[in-house]
């Protein structure tokens, strides 16, 4: 196992030298005009520099490796606690939550889907490292590294444990929030993520009432359930969870073999560790079996049924988009439904653009929103019907483990092991001692 992981390592120093060199391409600089002109006051922390972004780059990649180190080898939760403090404080406080890879999929969205859209490349390095350590070494960004889910564990104070199919129904919220996301940043319409960040508030010191509301909501919910946000609305945690299923090395929680101590059922605040499963019944094994192929001969109809509702919601979606709402308004203006023109819709009257331009690129975003609000209603139904049928089919474990997908790997549950005390106190016995005087 030593020779593979160190394998790993070196995977993973390659990548990150690829992109040392790709951050060395700075965004535009501000456009230079002939007269003096006040520049709009910006929403989010100013650029910084080539060396600085690249610092920035530098600092995430090495937090990564220091939590994989410290979650997977080490084993304390002490320095895992004290590498979150140091996450939160540079990558929360000091650079006020930008960039960050959970906003950054709104980017790389756009990106994708808009060839004049210039993506930094400091921001797809953002994306791509915790995703790349999570494919090698599990949740490692989510226990130690990202700023959101330090805050979350830093007011917790007396967890509850939710149910295991209410957590599943709940966890569709996430997806939910991941296409919505998806969908807006495709049709160029607004980077929702970055948007209604639950904890920019509290990284800049200042936001609108409606955000400090979410903040102060999600805190409010954070002192009872353990990060509620990163396990049922974070888009980015939605990844995470399906890479680290895929993971080729994850966190254990004895370091050699369960006894069955039962002293970690209570350790995860998260409900990330599976207990050994019980054989079902001969009676309840036969329901089971015929309530899961009920539900998959209306799988289909459950998926038609999301598709429909999302094509009824693709009207109201569209007008989150700014060309959209621009049509609507001008199409009132001239039919006489609306007396005063808008400063926008002046402004635009006054640009070489036609009004026939104007509904042809409304009408073609109004198109991509009706196919993607359709997929999207698709998706969710498909998802829906695949965690009803889970609930139905019983996996077959011998021993208490961490949650391949679920584990954040915050590292609570180490201590609750007799057999992690007895490898430590191995590990005492064999540093030698000191010389006497």
């Amino acid at each position: 196992m030593s020779r593979a992981f160190n394998r790993s390592w070196i995977v993973v120093m390659l990548w990150l030298g690829l992109f040392s060199v790709a951050t060395a391409v700075q965004r535009f600089p501000p456009p230079q005009f002939s007269e003096p002109r006040e520049l709009p006051e910006p929403t989010t922390p100013p650029p910084r520099s080539i060396t600085m972004e690249t610092v920035d780059v530098a600092v995430l990649a090495a937090a990564l490796m220091l939590a994989a180190w410290l979650i997977l080898k080490k084993r304390r939760r002490g320095w895992i606690v004290a590498l979150m403090l140091f996450s939160l404080g540079y990558f929360g406080f000091w650079r006020q939550g930008c960039i960050c890879p959970i906003g950054a999929i709104g980017n790389v969205t756009l990106a994708i889907f808009d060839a004049s859209y210039a993506l930094p490349l400091t921001v797809l390095a953002f994306f791509l490292l915790p995703l790349l350590f999570t494919l090698f070494f599990g949740r490692v960004f989510c226990g130690a590294v990202c700023p959101l889910g330090m805050v979350q564990d830093l007011v917790l104070i007396r967890p509850l444990r939710i149910p295991a199919w209410l957590e599943s129904g709940l966890r569709l919220f996430a997806w939910l929030y991941l296409g919505l996301a998806l969908l807006m940043a495709a049709t160029a319409s607004a980077l929702v993520i970055c948007r209604y960040d639950p904890f920019v508030a509290f990284f800049r010191l200042g936001a609108n009432p409606q955000l400090w509301i979410i903040s102060f909501s999600v805190l409010a919910v954070s002192l009872f359930v353990g990060r509620p946000y990163c396990r049922f609305l974070c888009p980015y945690g939605v990844i995470l969870r399906q890479l680290g299923r895929l993971s080729k090395y994850r966190v254990t929680i004895t370091p050699d073999e369960c006894i069955h101590c039962r002293l970690c059922e209570d350790a995860c605040p998260f409900g990330a560790i599976d207990k050994p499963t019980v054989e079902w019944p001969d009676s309840q094994r036969v329901k089971a079996r015929h309530r899961a192929r009920v539900l998959l001969v209306l799988l289909p109809v459950i998926i038609l049924l999301g598709g429909w509702i999302g094509f009824k919601a693709a009207p109201a979606l569209a007008r989150s988009n700014a060309v959209v709402r621009l049509a609507e308004r001008i199409r009132l203006e001239e039919t006489g439904l609306v007396a005063d023109r808008t400063d926008e819709s002046t402004a635009f009257r006054t640009t070489n653009r036609t009004i026939e331009n104007l509904y042809t690129e409304a009408e073609a975003k109004q198109q991509d929103f009706v196919i993607g609000s359709t997929l999207l209603g698709g998706a969710m139904g498909l998802l829906c019907g695949l965690t009803l049928m889970r609930t139905h089919i019983c996996f077959r474990r011998d021993e208490y483990e961490a949650h391949r997908a679920g584990c954040v790997a915050c590292g609570r549950c180490y201590l609750s092991c007799p057999r992690e005390h007895l490898r430590r106190q191995r590990r005492t016995d064999l540093q030698p001692a000191e010389p006497s005087a």
